[in-house]
């Protein structure tokens, strides 16, 4: 099998630009200080030797050069449109092999999990970890020939039906793995804290 990749989705922390429905919430400036510490201790609980983590950064120059993320780590630029433009853009242009990618808001992420998605690409297409929410905090596929084009094709964002709409784009076979929490609002970081 080749390389496994673990791609972990970041956004320079600033106030404003990361975390807006949280910032709502809690303050902008609150809610990049947040994301900025759990990104980073999110980057050190799953970089593991089994794969290579690399960053998917935004803004794409800013990110390239920031000095906030861990130098060691391969950058890759984002890119422009939607959440499954850019997701898509990364499944169709990295090697071939498997790819798996979260964000950076999740605070109940470890190895364990990311294990769990490569192990399951073994004998699966794609495999996903669903919120609560109706979206996802993991996305993978196993890539032994190329995505398809209708990949993330019709997806609602940010809805109670990302999770149902991406599924309908995903190659079959489909694993589903644990159901995890992002934070996107102060409810949720409340919830997280419990």
């Amino acid at each position: 099998m080749r390389q496994p990749r673990l791609i972990v989705m970041v956004k320079e922390p600033r106030p404003g630009r990361v975390k807006t429905r949280l910032g709502r919430d809690i303050g902008m400036t609150s809610a990049a200080w947040w994301f900025r510490h759990q990104a980073r201790g999110l980057l050190r609980r799953v970089e593991d030797r089994r794969w290579q983590t690399l960053l998917a950064v935004s803004p794409d120059a800013e990110g390239l050069q920031s000095r906030i993320w861990p130098n060691h780590l391969l950058r890759i630029a984002q890119g422009s449109g939607n959440l499954g433009a850019r997701m898509g853009r990364l499944f169709h242009t990295l090697p071939m092999g498997p790819v798996v990618i979260i964000g950076a808001d999740i605070p109940g992420i470890s190895r364990a999990h990311i294990a769990r998605a490569f192990a399951a690409l073994g004998n699966h297409a794609s495999v996903l970890g669903p919120a609560p929410d109706g979206g996802f905090w993991l996305i993978g596929l196993k890539r032994v020939s190329p995505p398809p084009k209708t990949l993330f094709y019709g997806v609602r964002w940010s809805t109670a039906q990302t999770m149902t709409d991406t599924l309908a784009t995903l190659p079959r076979p489909i694993a589903m793995i644990d159901t995890l929490n992002d934070i996107d609002t102060a409810a949720d970081l409340a919830n997280d804290l419990e």
